[in-house]
């Protein structure tokens, strides 16, 4: 199983799609409120040159914003 990340923010409705995804597939994730935690925030803006929540990193692959296809791709679902 891939590691999943998420840097989110409490009020972002697709970050919420994108945990409800993943608990509706019961697979774990590190959860990164990048509204309060400024180290994480610097790290996603690292990685993707932009601030747009939610950043989804599945294994070394980095998805921005919520797209379930490119997800479940990502994470080998049919």
């Amino acid at each position: 199983m891939k590691e999943i990340s998420i840097y989110s923010t409490p009020t972002c409705v697709y970050c919420n799609m994108a945990k409800t995804f993943f608990k509706s597939y019961n697979m774990t994730f590190k959860e990164f409120n990048v509204s309060s935690d400024l180290e994480k925030r610097r790290e996603m803006i690292d990685m993707t040159g932009q601030m747009g929540v939610p950043v989804i990193k599945v294994g070394n692959e980095v998805v921005v914003g919520f797209d379930e296809t490119k997800l479940k791709i990502a994470l080998d679902i049919k």
